[in-house]
């Protein structure tokens, strides 16, 4: 029970990541809120934690929407009483080339991965400052250490949420609040469903996208989470400013292992 007494806010709960971080934080003991654009997603999770004999109740909040931000936390506040942990998940996946790319996609992806991100922690560090302690986690991705041709806003977005986290982790570590940035790899959610559905030859797809992987597979929504709750936890009192990678070894590698697979190098030396 790491997370006992502390109440968690948990943004995109409605499904794969945000979905796995709020049920296990509620198992860890923390009171969830879980948050989502549609309550056909998110109130299900709530009332599946309560099932278990968690606690938690469910807000529908946009994050694009400054207004259902401000619901989010005063519900919080009059349900709880305070604001322990913000995970800031809610985020718009994106894929277009960038010559078909319109202003309108980019204020899309911006709007909920960037801005939602930066008011959800403005309107939730005023709280954390008057209690005397806070924890903010800003779900970000591998694209915060390389980029894909295709995903200009997502990368860009994914990019200044680290910087955000940075900044805010320097101006508020002496007030005991912690801001970490966590970017998943490869994950076991809707994305990687729609990469697969994609795919002309799926044994294709797999192979390639495994030898991209160190650790020969995708990831699980539950290892995020876990990796969260560390985080979220007093076990992680002397990380600020953070950006932890949870990703298999896909961005410690040059490139894709599966080229190698079928000959062998020979020749070269080195030193």
């Amino acid at each position: 029970m790491r997370l006992s007494g502390k109440v968690a806010v948990v943004t995109g709960a409605g499904a794969g990541i945000g979905k796995s971080i709020a049920e296990i934080f509620a198992k860890e003991g923390a009171k969830v809120v879980v948050s989502t654009r549609r309550a056909a997603n998110g109130q299900p999770v709530a009332a599946e934690i309560v099932r278990n004999g968690g606690q938690a109740i469910f807000v529908k909040c946009d994050v694009s929407i400054e207004e259902d931000i401000k619901v989010m936390i005063e519900k919080t506040l009059e349900e709880y009483g305070r604001i322990d942990v913000l995970v800031n998940n809610a985020g718009v996946n994106f894929v277009k080339s960038f010559e078909e790319l319109k202003p309108e996609d980019w204020d899309r992806v911006m709007n909920t991965d960037l801005r939602g991100t930066f008011l959800c922690s403005w309107y939730s560090i005023p709280h954390m400052l008057k209690q005397g302690k806070g924890n903010i986690i800003n779900i970000t991705s591998v694209h915060t250490l390389a980029g894909l041709p295709g995903a200009a806003p997502y990368d860009a977005a994914k990019w200044a949420v680290v910087g955000l986290t940075k900044s805010m982790a320097v101006e508020f570590a002496s007030r005991n609040i912690r801001v970490n940035a966590l970017s998943p790899g490869l994950i076991d959610t809707q994305i990687w469903d729609d990469i697969k559905a994609a795919a002309p030859d799926m044994g294709e797809c797999l192979t390639y996208w495994k030898s991209n992987i160190p650790a020969g597979r995708v990831g699980t929504p539950e290892e995020i989470a876990y990796t969260a709750v560390f985080l979220a936890s007093d076990e992680a009192s002397y990380i600020t400013g953070a950006n932890i990678v949870a990703d298999g070894g896909m961005t410690s590698q040059l490139i894709s292992q599966e080229p190698f697979k079928s000959k062998s190098l020979e020749g070269g030396s080195h030193g």
